[in-house]
């Protein structure tokens, strides 16, 4: 019992370490877009994330395991708990990434702009660090959520609970 223990422990942290990580990388690209000056990209993130963060993370385990094979992607239970995770959380790292930024004080960058700072340097050196601050508490309980989310894995782990027949032949027979 104790290995079968350690091995799904091992198991949840590896989907949720590896989602954690995509999931941070998602939400600084998606943030990054929301805050272009550029309309397209600004449009663009802003659907993407509002498209993901309203999606049930269910249905995007389920459309992965279930869809994706159906578009001719082959993929395993891990790979469509990873994505379904990446997505979701993704989306929402970046609203708390966006957030974070515009809870800086105009007056702050707009003091870098005075000195004849680019709006890229702006970002990186005043805007970034103390924005950072604000939203630290924000991620790491988004984290935490997607450890604990890491738990419907269980959805797709077991595909005899997806298919039905061998599920109602059970409960019938």
């Amino acid at each position: 019992v104790q290995r079968i223990l350690l091995r799904g422990l091992g198991a949840t942290l590896r989907a949720s370490g590896v989602a954690l990580v995509l999931a941070l990388l998602l939400g600084l690209i998606l943030a990054t877009g929301r805050l272009s000056t550029r309309s397209w990209l600004r449009r663009g993130s802003g659907v993407f994330v509002e498209f993901f963060r309203a999606l049930p993370l269910v249905l995007l385990i389920f459309f992965a395991f279930l869809g994706l094979p159906r578009l001719g992607i082959d993929i395993s239970a891990f790979g469509a708990l990873v994505i379904g995770l990446t997505l979701y959380n993704g989306s929402i790292l970046a609203e708390i990434f966006r957030a974070g930024i515009n809870a800086v004080p105009t007056g702050q960058s707009e003091a870098a702009y005075s000195i004849g700072l680019r709006r890229g340097a702006v970002m990186r050196m005043i805007l970034v660090p103390q924005g950072v601050r604000i939203m630290l508490p924000a991620i790491v309980s988004q984290m935490v959520v997607l450890l604990k989310d890491s738990a419907l894995g269980f959805i797709v782990a077991y595909p005899e609970l997806l298919l039905g027949n061998i599920a109602i032949s059970v409960v019938i027979g």
